[in-house]
């Protein structure tokens, strides 16, 4: 049995609370159009969510390998650089989930981990620059496009599938299809989400010497598993209600279909291990939905400000990882 060095225990205990603030602050993306069109009360839609965010987080791990060794090289990853972007990542998600803001966590870890990185090593040599463009910046940019196209497309099918039918029948229907489609969006959302944190717990178990290659732990995948579980379960009603309601007005077939473009993109990306925003996801398929209808149903000033904090997310959180870093350093 392995002694934990003290700095390694702190970096455990934070990325597995940066899950949890992750499982309240992204539980909207599962849940929030269901609520919103009433085909789940909110304590049920927080239940199902966690569920089957648990099961979803245990099922890979290629998005964490990723996270783990795609970004910094493995040679220089320390734990007093892991313990900064993980503070880092923490701190933004707190502020953005304060304001109500749907900021993306996919992109605080990462923002955290490249500043820290360039800190510690006072290098920007160390980070694998073409692994970060190909497997993670172009992902989050994409996925948004095909989130939005996705859930233009979907709506677009089902108006000329469901044209004469009756409006009550439709939304009878969808009522349940809606339930469906959300456990896919929370299974999704899990099966993405929950692998920053075992990326970041992983890298630091090599970093320590614990580990003698990336291998994501069973006991790792449990717990990232879990917390991201027990934060869904909380709730994030801030941004349930920027998600839910703001946006747009969804009736049940507009959810099923946000919901079900949504969760094809989050599949296709865990697929190739790209860590990618759920957040920007699901926004940008409810705004295709709301564009299919037509673009003055969407309310474009809720969705820039969603926009300007996917902007800024990679770059805040760099710097403040690279303050974190320094003063870590520094003190020790």
């Amino acid at each position: 049995m392995h002694n934990i060095p003290l700095n390694l225990l702190l970096i455990i205990i934070l990325a597995l609370t940066f899950d949890f603030i992750n499982g309240f602050h992204d539980t909207a993306n599962a849940i929030a159009t269901s609520v919103s069109t009433r085909v789940l009360t909110p304590r049920t839609a927080i239940f199902m969510s966690a569920v089957f965010n648990f099961f979803g987080a245990m099922i890979n791990t290629e998005v964490a390998k990723t996270i783990g060794h795609g970004i910094v090289d493995p040679r220089f990853v320390t734990q007093n650089l892991v313990l900064a972007a993980v503070i880092a990542a923490i701190v933004w998600d707190l502020i953005t989930w304060w304001w109500g803001i749907p900021s993306s966590s996919s992109h605080a870890i990462i923002g955290g981990l490249v500043g820290a990185a360039i800190a510690s090593t006072k290098s920007f040599a160390d980070i694998n620059w073409i692994g970060f463009i190909k497997k993670i910046v172009l992902p989050l940019i994409v996925s948004p496009i095909l989130g939005f196209v996705f859930g233009y497309l979907f709506m677009m099918f089902l108006y000329i599938l469901f044209a004469k039918v009756h409006p009550t029948i439709v939304n009878r229907y969808f009522s349940k299809l809606q339930i469906l489609s959300a456990m896919w969006m929370a299974y999704s959302h899990g099966s993405n989400d929950a692998q920053k944190s075992m990326g970041i717990i992983t890298m630091a178990l090599v970093g320590s010497g614990i580990l003698n290659e990336f291998v994501v732990p069973d006991w790792v995948k449990f717990a990232c598993a879990l917390a991201m579980a027990l934060g869904t379960s909380v709730g994030g009603w801030r941004i349930i209600k920027t998600m839910g309601i703001k946006i747009i007005k969804l009736a049940p077939i507009n959810g099923f279909a946000a919901e079900t473009g949504a969760a094809l993109t989050i599949q296709f990306a865990t697929h190739i291990g790209a860590p990618v925003s759920t957040t920007h996801v699901i926004s940008s398929s409810i705004m295709g939905v709301g564009a299919c209808k037509k673009f003055s149903a969407v309310r474009w000033g809720v969705a820039r400000n969603i926009v300007i904090a996917w902007v800024f997310t990679i770059p805040m959180c760099a710097i403040l990882g690279a303050l974190i870093s320094i003063l870590i350093n520094w003190r020790a």
